[in-house]
């Protein structure tokens, strides 16, 4: 306790007391015994360790949530923007040679990679200026959640070590680092060196960057050859209950059903199996999503990014914006999702705990709260779930 008590009062200007001083040189020295266990060198240990303290500013953007949950549409508009599109052609066209080379390697598209490298880091632009040692030591010495970054924090001293990584390497107050944000665990078990020279360089080499997120996604379940999904239209009257990730049909069967392409034509012949996503609700996009969305879930598990992965790859490739109409929505501020799980959960709709954050449990709880008042059953978490528990 004492050592997340010292997090959250540490000044950016000195330890709060020798105390306090004290338990983060025994917090190093215990991270210290178990870094020598796993063989990592006294000298890389002296090096990570010298005049380190704890960064106050990691503890504030850990313990910092976003006031507002962007709706589909605000996320989409703030990610697939112009600039990502032009840039992100640029670059295709710019390293086509490495991209080919790795999609003959790995079986994924240079299209899907330059997705992910725009969402991630605005194509290198932002891939964080906080000491990596130093976030992450910050991280394992507080109590939230410290077996996950001491994990994390081991790793990247063992990368240090072997030469993969400079020990002085900068990225995000979470400890991802690079063009493609991987934490020390993904650069170690997923992290190419291209070109051979000692090292994984995802900051500056792209050959390194690039192999190594195709590497990636190759091992968490991409398929070659396959897309990631494709916007389709649904009938009116629609059973939108079908509308989650876990109900899987064939093509063929969704086809039965009613559901078509965006411009209102058959669907390809084909027993793939895929989900059906309203990330907006019935009155929004929907899509169809292949196995190979889950791929890009397990690189980030929000579907907001999956689908904006998804369609800005598409973009890339030369298709066209979404058929489906922007709709015009506020935003929910995380008091506002508070308001509807408590309300929900008065209803006797189970929630769980209010946290402000809209996950499975919340938007089955709606989906129950809507089939119980006879509206559209598609568990959307939105303002117009908002002003039917605010109404009298």
């Amino acid at each position: 306790m004492l050592r997340f008590i010292f997090c959250l009062l540490l000044t950016t200007s000195a330890y709060a007391n020798d105390t306090t001083a004290r338990s983060f040189e025994s917090f190093l020295a215990d991270i210290r015994a178990q870094a020598t266990s796993q063989g990592i060198s006294n000298t890389t240990l002296d090096q990570a360790f010298h005049g380190l303290t704890p960064n106050p500013k990691v503890i504030k953007f850990d313990r910092s949530q976003a006031e507002f949950s962007q709706n589909f549409w605000r996320y989409l508009s703030s990610r697939v923007s112009p600039y990502r599109l032009k840039n992100g052609k640029k670059l295709l066209q710019e390293h086509q040679n490495t991209f080919q080379h790795n999609y003959q390697k790995y079986g994924v598209p240079p299209h899907i990679i330059v997705a992910f490298w725009g969402l991630e880091t605005n194509y290198g632009n932002n891939t964080g200026d906080l000491n990596l040692v130093q976030s992450l030591a910050t991280l394992s010495f507080d109590e939230r959640r410290s077996a996950f970054f001491t994990k994390q924090l081991l790793t990247l001293l063992k990368l240090i070590d072997d030469n993969k990584i400079p020990v002085n390497a900068q990225g995000s107050w979470a400890g991802a680092m690079g063009n493609v944000q991987f934490m020390p665990t993904n650069v170690a078990a997923y992290g190419v060196d291209a070109d051979g020279d000692g090292k994984i360089d995802l900051w500056d080499n792209k050959a390194d960057i690039f192999a190594s997120a195709a590497n990636f996604l190759q091992e968490i379940g991409w398929h070659r050859g396959e897309r990631w999904g494709r916007e389709v239209a649904i009938p009116q009257n629609f059973d939108y209950q079908l509308a989650n990730l876990s109900t899987k049909k064939t093509v063929n069967e969704w086809q039965a059903l009613g559901v078509r392409t965006a411009t209102n034509e058959d669907l390809p012949n084909s027993t793939m199996n895929a989900s059906l996503i309203l990330p907006m609700g019935y009155n929004g996009p929907a899509f169809l999503a292949y196995r190979n969305f889950h791929a890009i879930l397990r690189w980030n598990h929000s579907i907001l990014y999956a689908l904006s992965v998804g369609h800005l790859s598409d973009r890339l490739a030369g298709t066209r914006k979404l058929f489906a109409e922007p709709i015009a929505e506020p935003s929910l501020s995380r008091d506002d999702i508070k308001f509807i799980q408590t309300s929900l959960n008065q209803l006797g709709f189970d929630t769980g705990e209010p946290d402000g954050i809209s996950g499975p449990k919340t938007r089955n709880a709606t989906r129950q709260y809507q089939h119980a008042n006879n509206l559209p059953i598609d568990g959307y978490v939105g303002y117009q779930l908002l002003q039917q528990l605010q109404a009298p």
